[in-house]
């Protein structure tokens, strides 16, 4: 079952995250709401887990055949993950672990997970987000990134490290986004076939969601007081790389909260408040949210190393330095505006791209 509040806030994810590689990778220039779609669609895919795996169940797969497609929708988008590093990043970056790696290894995670109870697979998304900071430092964090970039040796020890603490979405701590948002799902939407109203309790995610972005901006205020080791060892501020405490807290809890109130202001409203345009272009968006990702790195990066080898450059020499803030946020805009076009043209009933070519070999 779709719910109408998961598509709207994947695609804001992507839409987020468009404007901010674009701006970032063309013009060095960052959006101030830079930062948000990355935490917002690893929260999502745990939540959007939890909805697959019901919809399976409640259209009659049985148990064994929801873990086999699990297994290999993670293994899909783990090994579309490493294409994705080769062809777009470049061979040097195939170890980066950028977030479809991370989102490939979270499906994995989550289809084990799902078997603990409710208290366990807290106490582990607790524990990941805990540790995260200890691990970055006997890893020493800072060694494996170079002007805002990740490197790492293409040896085994160093990719294993960069894969489960100092690269771009490592699993620790990004796993505890995950993991929250299959529970949060799992309490708002106990079982995909209703529409049950979640309980109006002091512990039901909207109040959770206060609780964590008020801790954040706690934790931002208090940090220059705290203790040496805890400021600058546990914390660090409000920083994406790395994912700081404050900053996995305050994104967790926005992206929480976000889908509690469009929960009840969307999907249990006999009419949302929302033109049925955009509500159909939301779900398209979401549906094909994967491909969307993939496609707009090619779009904005495969020019700039085509155009900078065929001056007889290095690929990488208009990096973040091949045009105006400005052009690069039209341009964003523009393949924005594309792709709701194609998508129209397409419809959105059935998903294309890689989502297909995941539901074909997957499901």
């Amino acid at each position: 079952m779709r719910l109408v509040s998961i598509d709207i806030l994947r695609t804001v994810a992507i839409v987020v995250m468009v404007f901010t590689h674009f701006g970032e990778n063309l013009a060095n220039y960052t959006p101030p709401f830079s930062g948000f779609g990355a935490p917002l669609f690893v929260f999502l895919s745990g939540a959007s887990f939890h909805l697959w795996r019901e919809g399976r169940l409640a259209r009659g797969a049985t148990e064994a055949e929801v873990t086999k497609a699990s297994v290999r929708r993670g293994l899909f988008v783990f090994c579309a993950g490493f294409a994705f590093n080769l062809v777009v990043w470049l061979p040097e970056d195939v170890f980066n672990w950028d977030v479809l790696t991370f989102i490939g290894s979270a499906l994995l995670v989550l289809e084990f997970a799902r078997r603990m109870p409710a208290p366990i697979r807290l106490l582990v998304a607790v524990m990941a987000a805990l540790v995260a900071p200890i691990l970055r430092g006997v890893a020493d964090y800072p060694s494996y990134w170079v002007e805002g970039n990740f490197e790492c040796d293409l040896t085994l020890s160093q990719a294993l490290v960069g894969y489960l603490a100092t690269g771009y979405f490592p699993i620790f701590p990004w796993i505890a986004l995950s993991l929250v948002g299959y529970e949060t799902a799992a309490r708002m939407f106990p079982r995909a076939t209703t529409r049950a109203e979640p309980e109006a309790a002091p512990w039901s995610p909207g109040w959770i969601a206060v609780a964590l972005v008020s801790a954040s901006i706690g934790l931002l205020v208090a940090r220059p007081v705290l203790p040496a080791p805890i400021a600058r060892g546990m914390l660090g501020g409000w920083t994406m790389f790395p994912p700081t405490m404050e900053y996995v807290l305050g994104t967790l809890g926005m992206a929480m909260g976000l889908l509690a109130i469009l929960n009840r202001a969307v999907d249990r409203a006999a009419h949302p408040p929302v033109p049925p345009g955009m509500l159909r272009l939301a779900k398209a968006f979401s549906r094909h949210s994967l491909s969307i990702y993939v496609l707009h790195h090619l779009v904005h990066l495969w020019p700039m190393w085509i155009a900078a080898v065929v001056q007889g450059d290095e690929p990488t020499a208009y990096w973040r330095d091949a045009m105006p803030a400005w052009m690069s946020l039209t341009l964003a805009a523009a393949f924005l505006a594309l792709c709701a076009a194609v998508l129209a043209r397409l419809g959105s009933r059935q998903a294309w791209g890689l989502e297909r070519c995941m539901r074909w070999l997957c499901d």
